[in-house]
């Protein structure tokens, strides 16, 4: 009985999950209520207060499932590895879940992601201790939200390997050489 309860429950979840996808490629994030979501789910209101505290408690969870799988994917590189291979990670997982990403830059929530991705990247890069470094790091974690924002405008003109070589190798140029890889 309890594996029917927590299959019913996951279901739950990712039908809500899909719906605000769908409804963030159709509309302002801004104009999405919680009956949208419901109705687009088919659950009732109740359901999808169940399981988020409200429309942004369930954006702020898909994006963390999203950077903690990212994060995962990172983990499993081995300390050598060169920078190309980390970013070619990125960009295979990023294609993987291009209707979330690209949904995600679309709607109003695109400044929210902006800074969460930041984030991610940042801490992907390493924390430096002096402020010169913090500068740079910067930078690049910016540069390389700013790159992805425009791989996905344009709808991936490039292969995620095409986009590996030239982000990591502008990594690897711009990085220090004591810094080692993520």
């Amino acid at each position: 009985m309890v594996a029917n309860v927590d299959r019913r429950i996951r279901k739950s979840q990712e039908a809500i999950k899909k719906a605000v996808i769908e409804l963030m490629i159709e509309k302002n994030f801004d104009r999405i209520t919680l009956q949208d979501i419901s109705d687009r789910a088919d659950v009732s209101r109740r359901t999808v207060y169940l399981h988020y505290a409200d429309k942004f408690d369930l954006l702020d969870k898909l994006l963390e499932e999203h950077i903690r799988e990212l994060r995962e994917l990172c983990d499993q590189v081995d300390e050598d590895a060169e920078y190309k291979e980390i970013v070619l990670l990125w960009f295979e997982y990023l294609e993987q879940h291009y209707v979330f990403f690209s949904a995600m830059l679309a709607s109003k929530g695109s400044l929210f992601f902006h800074n969460r991705f930041l984030a991610f990247f940042l801490e992907e890069l390493g924390e430096k201790q002096t402020d010169g470094e913090t500068v740079d790091t910067q930078f690049l974690g910016a540069a390389i939200v700013g790159i992805v924002e425009w791989w996905f405008k344009h709808e991936k003109p490039l292969s995620p390997a095409f986009m590996a070589e030239r982000v990591g190798a502008l990594l690897e140029r711009n990085l220090e050489a004591e810094m080692p890889p993520k």
